[in-house]
């Protein structure tokens, strides 16, 4: 079973950046595709940013400018370099991973972490 960790959370001030990661554990066999999405009080569940294995990137068009998705393959992980934060920008963020392992689909999220940006 492919887990997720996350880290990088935390409380910033309006202006200012974090850096999230999210390092995957388990086997697995391949990675569609890994992203980050959001969930503020409230609110739905949304996408920030997802990056495919072939490379291509989505954003968000609120994060646009702002957030950069990243990734290393050994070990498989992934980045969201969050500049410019707003205070619209607080929420509990997740990873997710989609992908195959032992022939076997899996979506996986992460256990999801705080984002708090203060005016």
């Amino acid at each position: 079973q492919v887990q997720l960790v996350e880290s990088g959370g935390g409380l910033v001030q309006a202006g200012e950046s974090l850096r999230l990661s999210c390092a995957a554990s388990g086997g697995f066999s391949t990675i569609n595709h890994m992203g980050w999405y959001r969930q503020a009080p409230g609110k739905q569940r949304e996408l920030v940013a997802k990056i495919t294995s072939g490379g291509s990137i989505n954003y968000a068009d609120s994060t646009k400018g702002r957030f950069t998705i990243s990734r290393d393959n050994a070990p498989m992980t992934v980045y969201l370099q969050m500049n410019n934060l707003k205070p619209e920008d607080t929420a509990v963020y997740y990873c997710n991973f989609v992908g195959t392992t032992l022939g076997r689909a899996f979506d996986s999220w992460g256990q999801g972490t705080q984002v708090t940006v203060s005016t």
